[in-house]
Protein backbone atom coordinates (compact mmCIF):
# COMPACT_ATOMS: atom_id res chain seq x y z
CA UNK A 1 0.00 0.00 0.00
CA UNK A 2 2.80 2.00 1.11
CA UNK A 3 4.47 1.76 -2.50
CA UNK A 4 1.13 2.14 -4.65
CA UNK A 5 0.85 5.59 -2.54
CA UNK A 6 4.76 6.90 -3.01
CA UNK A 7 4.15 5.92 -6.81
CA UNK A 8 0.69 8.26 -6.88
CA UNK A 9 2.57 10.72 -5.03
CA UNK A 10 5.69 10.60 -7.28
CA UNK A 11 3.09 10.36 -10.42
CA UNK A 12 1.31 13.68 -9.14
CA UNK A 13 4.56 15.43 -8.58
CA UNK A 14 5.85 14.85 -11.76
CA UNK A 15 2.67 15.62 -14.03
CA UNK A 16 1.48 18.27 -11.47
CA UNK A 17 4.26 20.22 -12.57
CA UNK A 18 3.75 23.70 -14.35
CA UNK A 19 6.67 25.46 -15.98
CA UNK A 20 7.90 29.15 -14.51
CA UNK A 21 7.26 32.25 -16.20
CA UNK A 22 10.25 34.42 -17.01
CA UNK A 23 10.16 37.94 -16.69
CA UNK A 24 10.39 39.62 -20.24
CA UNK A 25 11.31 43.34 -21.29
CA UNK A 26 9.23 44.70 -24.09
CA UNK A 27 12.95 45.21 -26.72
CA UNK A 28 13.79 41.81 -26.05
CA UNK A 29 10.02 40.44 -26.73
CA UNK A 30 10.29 42.69 -29.80
CA UNK A 31 13.29 41.44 -31.58
CA UNK A 32 12.45 38.08 -30.87
CA UNK A 33 8.44 38.59 -32.78
CA UNK A 34 10.96 40.42 -35.60
CA UNK A 35 13.70 37.36 -36.23
CA UNK A 36 12.66 33.74 -34.83
CA UNK A 37 12.34 32.00 -38.27
CA UNK A 38 12.31 28.30 -37.19
CA UNK A 39 8.73 27.93 -36.68
CA UNK A 40 5.15 29.87 -37.19
CA UNK A 41 5.28 32.24 -34.06
CA UNK A 42 1.84 32.44 -31.74
CA UNK A 43 1.88 35.15 -29.48
CA UNK A 44 -1.11 35.77 -27.22
CA UNK A 45 -1.37 38.65 -25.12
CA UNK A 46 -3.47 37.42 -21.68
CA UNK A 47 -3.76 38.41 -18.33
CA UNK A 48 -5.19 36.50 -15.11
CA UNK A 49 -7.98 38.62 -14.62
CA UNK A 50 -9.46 38.61 -18.13
CA UNK A 51 -12.37 36.26 -18.38
CA UNK A 52 -11.98 36.05 -22.33
CA UNK A 53 -8.04 35.17 -21.80
CA UNK A 54 -8.80 32.43 -19.62
CA UNK A 55 -11.68 31.23 -21.92
CA UNK A 56 -9.06 31.00 -24.83
CA UNK A 57 -5.89 29.27 -23.25
CA UNK A 58 -7.43 25.98 -24.00
CA UNK A 59 -7.17 26.46 -27.48
CA UNK A 60 -3.42 27.91 -27.84
CA UNK A 61 -2.63 24.86 -25.33
CA UNK A 62 -4.18 22.48 -27.76
CA UNK A 63 -2.46 23.88 -30.31
CA UNK A 64 1.14 23.95 -28.75
CA UNK A 65 0.33 20.05 -27.46
CA UNK A 66 -0.87 18.67 -31.23
CA UNK A 67 1.39 21.51 -33.96
CA UNK A 68 4.95 20.68 -33.72
CA UNK A 69 5.78 23.66 -36.55
CA UNK A 70 4.08 26.20 -34.09
CA UNK A 71 5.47 28.03 -31.09
CA UNK A 72 2.91 28.89 -28.93
CA UNK A 73 3.91 31.72 -26.16
CA UNK A 74 1.48 33.50 -23.69
CA UNK A 75 2.29 36.77 -22.87
CA UNK A 76 1.08 37.72 -19.87
CA UNK A 77 0.14 41.64 -19.12
CA UNK A 78 -0.67 41.54 -15.66
CA UNK A 79 2.91 43.45 -14.21
CA UNK A 80 1.45 46.26 -14.95
CA UNK A 81 -1.80 46.05 -12.61
CA UNK A 82 0.30 43.69 -10.20
CA UNK A 83 4.15 43.83 -10.26
CA UNK A 84 3.79 40.77 -8.19
CA UNK A 85 4.59 37.89 -10.53
CA UNK A 86 3.76 35.26 -8.07
CA UNK A 87 0.08 35.48 -9.05
CA UNK A 88 1.14 34.66 -12.81
CA UNK A 89 3.30 31.61 -11.39
CA UNK A 90 0.29 30.57 -9.39
CA UNK A 91 -1.90 30.49 -12.03
CA UNK A 92 0.09 29.03 -14.30
CA UNK A 93 0.54 25.86 -12.01
CA UNK A 94 -3.13 25.94 -11.03
CA UNK A 95 -4.23 25.67 -14.92
CA UNK A 96 -1.22 23.08 -15.34
CA UNK A 97 -0.30 25.54 -18.56
CA UNK A 98 2.09 23.83 -20.91
CA UNK A 99 2.81 26.56 -23.75
CA UNK A 100 5.51 28.67 -22.95
CA UNK A 101 4.99 31.84 -20.59
CA UNK A 102 6.89 34.76 -20.58
CA UNK A 103 5.56 38.34 -18.15
CA UNK A 104 6.27 41.24 -20.02
CA UNK A 105 7.89 43.74 -17.74
CA UNK A 106 6.39 47.04 -18.70
CA UNK A 107 4.61 49.33 -16.70
CA UNK A 108 3.50 51.75 -18.90
CA UNK A 109 1.39 50.19 -21.96
CA UNK A 110 0.35 53.57 -23.91
CA UNK A 111 4.45 53.96 -24.40
CA UNK A 112 4.78 50.19 -26.11
CA UNK A 113 1.15 48.73 -27.55
CA UNK A 114 1.42 50.27 -31.01
CA UNK A 115 5.07 48.44 -30.97
CA UNK A 116 3.27 45.48 -31.65
CA UNK A 117 1.04 46.19 -33.89
CA UNK A 118 -0.04 49.41 -34.87
CA UNK A 119 -3.82 48.49 -35.20
CA UNK A 120 -3.36 47.70 -31.68
CA UNK A 121 -5.65 49.59 -29.36
CA UNK A 122 -4.75 47.74 -26.18
CA UNK A 123 -7.50 45.22 -25.71
CA UNK A 124 -7.26 41.89 -24.11
CA UNK A 125 -6.90 39.42 -25.07
CA UNK A 126 -4.81 39.94 -28.51
CA UNK A 127 -3.00 37.16 -30.75
CA UNK A 128 -0.10 37.92 -32.94
CA UNK A 129 0.70 35.12 -35.60
CA UNK A 130 3.82 35.39 -37.23
CA UNK A 131 5.80 33.28 -39.75
CA UNK A 132 9.08 35.41 -40.59
CA UNK A 133 9.81 32.99 -43.44
CA UNK A 134 7.24 34.39 -45.81
CA UNK A 135 6.93 37.43 -43.89
CA UNK A 136 3.16 37.01 -43.50
CA UNK A 137 1.12 38.11 -40.19
CA UNK A 138 -2.18 38.44 -38.26
CA UNK A 139 -3.06 40.23 -35.31
CA UNK A 140 -6.36 39.89 -33.98
CA UNK A 141 -7.53 42.19 -30.72
CA UNK A 142 -10.92 39.46 -29.41
CA UNK A 143 -11.31 36.44 -27.93
CA UNK A 144 -10.67 33.61 -30.20
CA UNK A 145 -13.50 30.76 -30.53
CA UNK A 146 -12.81 27.00 -31.16
CA UNK A 147 -10.54 26.68 -34.51
CA UNK A 148 -9.97 30.10 -35.39
CA UNK A 149 -6.35 30.21 -34.26
CA UNK A 150 -5.86 27.39 -36.58
CA UNK A 151 -7.66 29.45 -39.29
CA UNK A 152 -4.94 31.92 -38.50
CA UNK A 153 -1.90 29.84 -38.57
CA UNK A 154 -3.11 28.65 -41.91
CA UNK A 155 -3.36 32.24 -43.42
CA UNK A 156 0.25 33.09 -42.05
CA UNK A 157 1.95 29.58 -44.11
Amino acid sequence: MRIFLLAIFISFSLHGQAQKASLIKLDNLSREIETSRDQIQVYNFWATWCAPCVKELPFFEKVNADVKEVRVTLVSMDMDLDPNPEKVYKFIARKNIRSRVVILDEKDPNAWINKIDGEWNGALPATLVVNNKTGERRFVQKGLQEGELEKLIDEVK
